[in-house]
């Protein structure tokens, strides 16, 4: 599942307490998923990844920040969305391991 491509938004499982690696690799993140800019724009103008974040920068979820993209998704009915259904997925598997997410720019 681990298929990395350098022109996009990685996204890795993390604990909320665990301190931001430099390289999720070498701390044994688990990958959870990619968005491409095109995605992310999408999901921004959607209102479902706050405009504070950006896709050239590094920047975390936690738990709770999840639980309420989640809850935003459902309250719009976006969950067939294409762009949005990609981004659940990343969004399910860190619920799944009650974990946050780290999203890594390359």
């Amino acid at each position: 599942m681990q298929k990395l491509n350098p022109e996009m938004l990685d996204f890795y499982i993390i604990d909320d307490k665990q301190v931001k690696p430099d390289f999720p690799e070498k701390a044994g993140l688990v990958f959870a998923g990619q968005l491409d800019e095109k995605a992310f724009s999408s999901l921004q103008r959607k209102g479902i990844i706050a405009t504070r974040f950006d896709y050239y920068t590094d920047f975390r979820l936690d738990t709770a920040l999840i639980k309420q993209i989640e809850q935003i998704i459902l309250n719009k009915g976006l969950q067939m969305d294409t762009d949005i259904n990609s981004f659940i997925q990343i969004l399910d598997i860190a619920s799944n391991k009650q974990s946050g997410l780290i999203a890594y720019s390359d």
